[in-house]
C-alpha cells in the first residue's frame, strides 16, 4: 500500500541517513588528507605513497572472498553478449532499448559503416547495388559462424527442414547440412510478426541466429528465399537514472519512474509510424520454436533483460521531504521505488527475471565500506516489500580509485547479491584526476590509457572477478564505445574487451549491440575466462603465495597519469584545451537547456560522440587540474570556452529549442559551464549532478517565466 511504502521509506530514512552523511564525510575528510600530504610530499615514492592510504584508511587490508550469489538469469550468468545503457527518462528510447534483443544483420551492415567495402552509402533511398553486397557479407557471416558440410551459404538456392535437420539445397544436384549439425535449434512455421514462411533458429557460443525465408515480397530476389537474417543482440539493457538522465525535480523524476514502472508492468508503449500509419509500439513477447526433432520447444525472451541503474549515494533530493523539510538521499527513494515496480514482475509476469530477481546498478560507490551500505539499504528495502532476501541483486560500478584499489574488499560486502563488476574509464579517469588533483598536471585525455593505472586498472577487474569466482554467477563488464556512427572501427577494436576477460560491453545504440554481438558468436569468452584463471592460478602458484604480481598491479593502479617533467607544447595545451571546452560545452549546453542527459555532441572536427556526465567529468576535472597547476590561465581557458561556444552554437543552429550562449555569456548553460571548470576542483570527488541540476532548474525557471534565485555568475569572479 502506498502508506506502507512512505512509512517505510521514511524509517530507511531515519536509520541510514545519518550513516549517508558520514560516508559523505568520510570522502571529504580523505580526500584532504590527500591533497594535504601530496602538497607535502611531491617526491614520494609509490611505497610511501601507499603506506599513508593505507594509514589514513583509504587501503583495507587485502584478502579473497568468493561470490555466493544465486537467483541469476542466465543473460547475466551463463550467456556472454553486449549490454545497452539507456536513459530512462526518454520512453522511445528506452522502449527500443528494451526491444533490442534481437537485431537484423542486414540493416546492421546496410545501414552503417560496419563493412567498409560496401558500395554506397546506405543512405537515402535503397541501392540495390549495395543490397546484394550486404547479403554477400552476411552469407560470409554465415560460412564462418555456420559452415555447411558442403559448399557455401552464397550458394544455397533453398532451406528446409527433414526429419529433425537443416538441409541446405544448391541448385537441383547438391545438398548440404550444418557441419555442426547440433548448432540447428529449432524452426518455426509462418512467423506471423515478422511476415516469414520459416523461421530457422541456430545457436552458437549461447547466441541464437535467425534465418527468416519467405519468398514473397524483398525476399523472392534471393536464391533462397532469405528474407532477413536476425542476431540475438543486446542481452540486458541497463535502465538509466544516472548518468545518462537527466532528472532535476519531482516532474522530471516522476516520468522516469513512469517508465521504468511500464517496463515493468508492461503497460509502457510509444506510438510510432509504420508504413504510414500510427501505431502502438510495445514490449516484445517471448517467441517459441519446435525443437529439431519436433518434439518441445525453444522458448526465447525478445526483450533484453532489463536492470535499473540508480543514482549515486552522493545525490539528495527535495522531491522527498523529511518532517523538519530537508531533502532525502535519493538512492533510497531509487532503491525503494524501482523495486517497488518490479514487483508487477517477480509476483506475476516473470517476464523479465524468470528468476524473480531485481537487478539495480550501484554507481560511484567509494570502497566496500560504502558498497556494505548499499546492502544494508537493499536488505531494508526487500523487508519493507516483502521480498525474501537477496531479490535484489546488484551491480557495482568500478568507477571510483577507492573502489578500486579495494575491488576484492568491496566485492565481498555485495558477495550474496553481486551480480556484475564493471569499468568504467570516463569516471574513473575523472576520479584518478580530482583524488591527485594536487599531484601534478595531468597527461592529455588521450593519453592516459597509455599511463601505468590504466592496464592497471582494467586487468584487476578481471583478475579480482575470476578469483572471486563471479564466473557462472555475474558479469565482468567493460566500457562503452563512444563513436556510435563508427561502426567499423567498433569492429576493429571493440573485440580486444573479449580477448581481456569480458562477458559483456556496453554499446550506444541497438545496432550496435547486433554488431557487437558478432564478436561473442565468434570468441567464446568461457574458453577465455578459462584461460585467463588457469594462467592466474599458475602465476599464484610461482609467487608461493607473496602475492607480488597483485602487489604490483596495485602499485601501478595508485600511480597518478602525470605529465613528464619535459612538459607539453604550447599547441598540445591548445588542442587539448579546445578539445576539452568542446566536449564540456556541447554537451552542457544540451543538458542544461534541454534537459537531454545523453546525447552525440560533435567533436572539433565533427565527429560524433557519445557524451554523458562521465565524459563532461572528466572534461571538467583535467581543465580544473591544470588551471591548478599553471599549465593554462584563467583568461586563456575563458577565451577558449567563449570562442568554442560560438561553435557549438553554430553546430546546435538547426535545433529551435537550444539556447544559444554566445554573444551574451549570461545563459544559465554558459554559467554551468563555468561553475564546472573554475569550481572543478573543489566539487566533491569533481562530480557534475550538483551544478548541472541547479542550473538546469534555472533554466526551467527561466522557461516558464518564474523568478529563480540563482548564484551570481563565476564569470565575473573568474576574471
Amino acid at each position: 500500500s502506498a502508506d506502507r511504502f512512505w512509512s517505510s521509506l521514511g524509517g530507511i530514512v531515519r536509520e541510514l541517513g545519518p550513516k549517508n552523511a558520514e560516508l559523505l564525510q568520510k570522502r571529504d575528510t580523505l580526500q584532504a588528507s590527500i591533497d594535504e600530504w601530496l602538497r607535502a610530499n611531491s617526491s614520494a615514492d609509490g611505497a610511501q605513497h601507499a603506506s599513508f592510504l593505507k594509514a589514513i584508511g583509504y587501503l583495507a587490508p587485502e584478502f579473497r572472498s568468493s561470490v555466493v550469489t544465486q537467483g541469476i538469469d542466465d543473460e547475466i550468468a551463463h550467456v556472454a553478449g553486449p549490454q545497452l545503457v539507456c536513459p530512462v527518462d526518454n520512453s522511445r528510447f528506452i522502449l527500443n532499448a528494451a526491444n533490442a534483443r534481437w537485431g537484423s544483420l542486414l540493416d546492421a551492415f546496410y545501414g552503417t559503416n560496419a563493412v567498409s567495402s560496401l558500395p554506397g552509402s546506405g543512405q537515402g533511398t535503397y541501392d540495390a547495388a549495395r543490397g546484394r553486397a550486404v547479403f554477400d557479407a552476411a552469407h560470409s557471416v554465415l560460412d564462418e559462424l555456420f559452415p555447411l558440410s558442403a559448399g557455401v551459404w552464397g550458394d544455397v538456392t533453398a532451406l528446409s527442414v527433414e526429419n529433425g535437420t537443416l538441409k541446405a539445397a544448391m541448385g537441383s544436384q547438391r545438398e548440404a547440412t550444418l557441419l555442426a549439425k547440433e548448432q540447428f535449434a529449432g524452426f518455426a512455421a509462418g512467423a506471423d510478426d515478422y511476415s516469414s514462411q520459416l523461421s530457422l533458429l541456430l545457436k552458437h557460443n549461447g547466441l541464437h541466429v535467425e534465418i527468416l525465408l519467405d519468398r514473397s515480397g524483398k525476399a523472392k530476389e534471393h536464391p533462397a528465399g532469405i528474407r532477413d537474417i536476425r542476431i540475438e543482440s543486446a542481452l540486458s539493457t541497463i535502465c538509466d537514472f544516472e548518468d545518462s538522465a537527466c532528472t532535476v525535480d519531482a516532474e522530471d523524476k516522476v516520468l522516469a519512474y513512469s517508465n521504468w514502472l511500464g517496463l515493468m508492468d508492461r503497460s509502457l508503449s510509444v506510438p510510432v509510424e509504420k508504413r504510414g500509419r500510427s501505431v502502438e509500439r510495445r514490449l516484445e513477447g517471448p517467441r517459441s520454436w519446435t525443437k529439431p526433432n519436433g518434439k518441445g520447444s525453444v522458448n526465447l525472451s525478445s526483450q533484453a533483460l532489463l536492470l535499473a541503474r540508480n543514482v549515486g549515494m552522493h545525490m539528495y533530493t527535495d522531491m522527498v521531504l523529511t518532517a523538519d523539510g530537508t531533502p532525502v538521499p535519493e538512492h533510497f527513494v531509487d532503491a525503494m521505488t524501482t523495486a517497488a515496480a518490479a514487483l508487477h514482475d517477480v509476483r506475476a509476469h516473470f517476464l523479465n527475471s524468470r528468476h524473480g530477481s531485481i537487478y539495480i546498478v550501484k554507481p560511484k560507490m567509494h570502497g566496500p565500506e560504502e558498497c556494505a551500505f548499499a546492502a544494508r539499504l537493499f536488505d531494508a528495502v526487500e523487508q519493507a516489500l516483502y521480498l525474501p532476501r537477496n531479490t535484489i541483486k546488484m551491480g557495482v560500478m568500478d568507477e571510483e580509485r577507492r573502489t578500486s584499489a579495494n575491488l576484492s574488499q568491496t566485492m565481498h560486502e555485495a558477495r550474496e547479491r553481486l551480480f556484475f563488476v564493471n569499468t568504467g574509464f570516463l569516471d574513473r579517469t575523472a576520479d584518478e584526476i580530482h583524488t591527485s588533483m594536487e599531484a601534478g598536471p595531468m597527461l592529455p585525455k588521450g593519453a592516459m590509457k597509455t599511463s601505468a593505472w590504466y592496464p592497471a586498472y582494467e586487468q584487476n577487474n578481471v583478475v579480482t572477478s575470476l578469483n572471486a569466482a563471479l564466473v557462472g554467477k555475474g558479469q565482468i563488464g567493460k566500457g562503452m564505445w563512444a563513436e556510435p556512427d563508427n561502426m567499423e572501427a567498433m569492429m576493429a577494436q571493440k573485440g580486444a574487451q573479449l580477448d581481456a576477460g569480458a562477458s559483456t560491453a556496453w554499446v550506444p545504440s541497438p545496432v550496435a549491440a547486433t554488431l557487437h554481438a558478432l564478436h561473442y558468436l565468434r570468441q567464446s569468452v568461457p574458453a577465455v575466462q578459462k584461460r585467463l584463471l588457469t594462467a592466474q592460478r599458475q602465476s599464484d602458484a610461482a609467487e608461493e603465495g607473496n602475492g607480488s604480481a597483485a602487489a604490483a598491479r596495485r602499485e601501478a593502479l595508485l600511480t597518478p597519469p602525470l605529465l613528464r617533467p619535459a612538459g607539453i607544447s604550447a599547441e598540445a595545451v591548445r588542442d587539448e584545451l579546445e578539445n576539452n571546452a568542446q566536449g564540456l560545452l556541447g554537451y552542457t549546453a544540451r543538458w542544461v537547456g534541454q534537459g537531454i542527459g545523453c546525447s552525440k555532441v560533435p567533436d572539433l572536427q565533427g565527429v560524433q560522440l557519445m557524451e554523458d556526465r562521465a565524459t563532461l567529468r572528466i572534461s571538467s576535472q583535467h581543465i580544473a587540474n591544470w588551471l591548478r597547476h599553471g599549465v593554462v590561465t584563467e583568461e586563456q581557458v575563458l577565451d577558449t570556452l567563449r570562442r568554442v561556444a560560438v561553435l557549438v552554437d553554430t553546430q546546435n543552429a538547426a535545433d529551435g529549442s537550444y539556447h544559444p550562449m554566445a554573444p551574451a555569456y549570461d545563459s544559465p548553460e554558459w554559467h554551468a559551464a563555468l561553475e564546472l571548470v573554475f569550481d572543478g576542483r573543489f566539487a566533491p570527488n569533481g562530480y557534475t549532478e550538483a551544478t548541472l541540476s541547479h542550473w538546469r532548474r534555472a533554466r526551467k525557471a527561466e522557461d516558464k517565466g518564474v523568478l529563480f534565485d540563482a548564484d551570481e555568475s563565476l564569470e565575473s569572479a573568474a576574471a
